[in-house]
């Protein structure tokens, strides 16, 4: 999976200078999930479920959004899943805010809270009966440290 960082950055002209100010930084971090296969007859069904539910989640019954905020409520105000798609599996973009959020992300990673998490939102958006398991959740080190390379340069500039 490729890693994608932004920044914004806005030029203000003034009588006497010309200054550069940091609107905006976030990260965009990738991360993959392989359903296991013993918690789902067809590994592909449920995946395209997930995708279908996930997409139209703005217009699914409130309910559904309630579930799925809720489950979603121990990423944090700072961490936003915005895009489930199929790969090979299922990838899952975050964007992260703060380099306190990007932290926070890779420690819920490392405990697997974020697979509980998953987890729990891949079997609300299937609406399956039984908890739809995550066999892996990659998050290659790679793209973490580009991350943090990121947010680092940023405090650097600061």
């Amino acid at each position: 999976m490729h890693l994608c960082c932004t920044r914004i950055t806005v030029l203000s002209l003034s009588s006497e200078c010309l200054s550069t100010k940091l609107c905006n930084v976030s990260a965009v971090v990738a991360m993959d999930a392989e359903l296991n296969e013993l918690s789902v007859d067809d590994v592909e069904r449920p995946e395209d479920v997930i995708v279908s539910q996930w997409e139209g989640l703005p217009v699914s019954a409130q309910e559904v959004r309630e579930r799925v905020d809720e489950a979603l409520r121990p990423l944090g105000v700072e961490t936003s899943l915005v895009v489930i798609r199929r790969a090979n599996s299922l990838a899952l973009y975050f964007i992260c805010l703060t380099l306190s959020a990007l932290m926070s992300l890779r420690d819920q990673w490392r405990s697997q809270q974020l697979r509980d998490i998953v987890e729990k939102l891949f079997t609300i958006l299937s609406g399956a009966t039984q908890t739809i398991l995550v066999k892996r959740l990659s998050w290659l080190p790679s793209d973490y440290d580009r991350c943090l390379e990121f947010f680092s340069s940023f405090q650097g500039e600061q």
